[in-house]
């Protein structure tokens, strides 16, 4: 505990994902107070395509009591 997941579009380096799960990693460590043993961290990649149907809508839109940060895009709007 915790277990954090981390999703993101594709495309992204194994350098850029080793660096922000070493942030990650010491955030949680200094800000909740825990062994680095304690945290978990999972990445997954979806196309801009699934993004809507697979993660805007299901985690965003539909859970809003549990974002503790609000994205500052809609892709649900046209511009």
């Amino acid at each position: 505990m915790p277990h954090i997941i981390v999703k993101m579009y594709k495309g992204r380096s194994e350098e850029m994902k080793a660096d922000m799960t070493q942030r990650i990693t010491a955030a949680v460590k200094e800000s909740l107070k825990l062994e680095e043993s304690t945290i978990s961290i999972a990445i997954e990649e979806f196309s801009p395509e699934e993004w809507l149907e697979k993660v805007y809508m299901p985690d965003i839109v539909e859970k809003p009591g549990q974002i503790r940060k609000k994205p500052g895009y809609d892709p649900r709007s046209k511009k």
